[in-house]
């Protein structure tokens, strides 16, 4: 057997697993510094997440026609249904929610805020499935949101506008409820579709969802005349925060399991904090590291067995 021919080693494969999930979680936290970076060029909302969409559409296209190729089954009406709406709550109004919160708040604060969608999993769950909240779990809820609290009160004292402190907290808030909802639908369906095609076709929906939305409210020369940094940075949006990161959590599920690559997601917050006071000036206050070690304890408590 050649060199080449040789099986890789146990060793190297998880490391290799482990490096695709630090990257998926690097990546998915440098959404909101780009997306900050972006609205410096005036660009608004609407016109970002169509352009994200529209660069992404291809990715999500290939992956479809995989898993299409792949499948043992065919998609029926109701399964049509269920994609729908998970494209809708998980991709394209979390997605807006959250491009909309940017507006106002920190980066930051932004990705605090959005970490804890786990709590909002366990607390739906409860409201509407029954499921019982052990003290575990209410000691973890109230770890995150004293998180939140301190964060909050760290950027208050900075901010010039309290309404808008508080509207872009309510906007990301939204984007989390609504990737809980997303979360919880996709438990229903992914086991019998499979990951890769809900990813897909859910991410299609949602692509074809922010351009009609775009078309719906701007006129098409907008999305034409934007500065070239714009189309720069909706596009290192692309690569490096939609399709490596999914890719990258694939990847690494695949080699190490679920449990570790959700730890994994640990190192979100604290990513998005250093790069936020490295590419953005943001403030990076005591206040702020001890909200984030609270959130980052709380879900982390949450995600034990």
């Amino acid at each position: 057997m050649s060199s080449g021919d040789r099986p890789v080693p146990a060793i190297a494969l998880d490391q290799f697993g482990l490096l695709c999930a630090v990257l998926a979680a690097v990546g998915f936290s440098f959404k909101a510094i780009l997306v900050k970076l972006a609205y410096r060029y005036g660009v608004d909302a609407e016109t970002l997440l169509a352009l994200r969409m529209a660069f992404s559409l291809p990715f999500f296209i290939g992956m479809a026609w995989v898993s299409v190729r792949r499948a043992t089954s065919r998609l029926t009406p109701q399964d049509g249904v269920w994609l729908f709406g998970l494209g809708l709550l998980g991709y394209y109004l979390a997605s807006y929610l959250d491009f909309l919160g940017l507006r106002y708040i920190s980066a930051a604060l932004e990705r605090l805020i959005l970490f804890v969608y786990p709590t909002l999993v366990v607390l739906l769950s409860a409201l509407l499935f029954g499921q019982r909240i052990t003290g575990r779990v209410l000691s973890a809820l109230a770890l995150c949101y004293a998180g939140i609290a301190l964060a909050v009160a760290h950027d208050w004292r900075l901010v010039g506008s309290t309404r808008d402190l508080a509207l872009g907290s309510l906007l990301v808030f939204g984007s989390a409820l609504s990737y809980a909802l997303y979360l919880l639908g996709n438990g229903r369906v992914v086991n019998r579709l499979g990951v890769l095609r809900v990813t897909a076709f859910a991410s299609i929906v949602a692509g074809l969802l922010a351009i009609g939305q775009f078309l719906l409210l701007r006129p098409v020369a907008v999305l034409l005349l934007q500065p070239g940094p714009v189309y720069a940075l909706a596009l290192a949006m692309t690569l490096f925060s939609t399709v490596l990161p999914v890719w990258g959590v694939s990847e690494a599920i695949r080699r190490l399991g679920a449990g570790p690559v959700a730890l994994t997601g640990s190192l979100g917050p604290i990513v998005t904090l250093l790069l936020a006071w490295l590419l953005l000036d943001e403030a990076l206050g005591v206040g702020q590291l001890a909200g984030a070690a609270l959130v980052i304890m709380g879900v982390t408590v949450m995600a034990r067995r």
